[in-house]
């Protein structure tokens, strides 16, 4: 309010003194009005021809309306150095990252949404891939059971005990399955046939094995297994007692295994061409 009154003053007393010059006579000095020579004499001064302490005040709409300007420019002022006060340097304001964040947003939406159908397509083909399938490869509990009835299996259903042939038929229907029970009466036909002629005592002990894939309840076992066939020739002359002849051989077959009222059982036997 001081600096515009200030403003006023000084222009009056300039309009003033310019005009009291080009009244005056050529070569007169012009003469100072006392109390000039202090500074802020021009709001102490009236204006010439009007009474001492006749001071005009200025226009009040004016002094309102630059004071409202200069209080809402200082007030624009403030709020930018606000703002580049908070606002660091390179970076942008907080209602432009306000404005940004609906469009990051989106963005991030649609690349989930393109990694999740990419993943749901790598999952589906993995579930169809054959090797993923083979829980041999990461379920070891389940790949011992079935080593375990692989081998269980194997040792009862080519085993063979003259005084106990009643075993092996227990040992078919325990064991085998389907296609498995033709075909283990094939390969066993002659030691059934001569087996109390010859008392015969087969025996068959499984060395290794390993599986070769397990897909659900279907499983396929590689087995590698040690045999022992002893017969007791008859006596040569009364006189003589029996003689036992006994063999050893090694036998190696693949054996196709299904689960069924949880018990894994061969379903079929592979001889991997060794009769043929």
């Amino acid at each position: 309010m001081s600096t515009t009154r200030h403003l006023v003053n000084r222009r009056r007393r300039l309009a003033t003194t310019a005009a009291r010059t080009a009244t005056a006579p050529a070569g007169e000095p012009t003469a100072e009005r006392p109390g000039t020579d202090r500074p802020g004499h021009e709001a102490e001064l009236p204006p010439p021809g009007s009474a001492p302490g006749d001071v005009p005040e200025p226009d009040g709409t004016a002094s309102a309306a630059a004071e409202d300007t200069g209080t809402g420019e200082r007030t624009a002022d403030a709020a930018d150095t606000a703002d580049a006060a908070d606002t660091p340097s390179g970076k942008a304001s907080p209602s432009a990252r306000t404005r940004r964040l609906p469009v990051i947003l989106c963005l991030l939406t649609v690349l989930l949404g393109g990694f999740a159908a990419y993943a749901a397509t790598q999952a589906s083909s993995l579930r169809d891939d054959p090797a993923t399938r083979n829980t041999a490869l990461t379920d070891i509990a389940r790949t011992s059971e079935v080593k375990g009835a692989a081998t269980q299996a194997v040792e009862a259903v080519f085993s063979y005990d003259f005084a106990d042939p009643e075993a092996l038929d227990r040992a078919v229907r325990t064991h085998l399955t389907g296609e498995a029970v033709r075909q283990h009466t094939t390969m066993l036909a002659a030691v059934r046939d001569q087996g109390p002629k010859q008392k015969l005592l087969l025996t068959t002990t499984v060395t290794e094995s390993g599986v070769e894939r397990i897909d659900g309840d279907r499983a396929r076992v590689l087995v590698y297994a040690d045999q022992s066939n002893t017969r007791t020739a008859p006596a040569k002359g009364g006189d003589k007692a029996a003689e036992d002849e006994r063999t050893y051989a090694a036998a190696m077959l693949a054996v196709d295994l299904v689960r069924t009222d949880g018990t894994w059982r061969i379903a079929n036997l592979d001889t991997l061409g060794a009769g043929s």
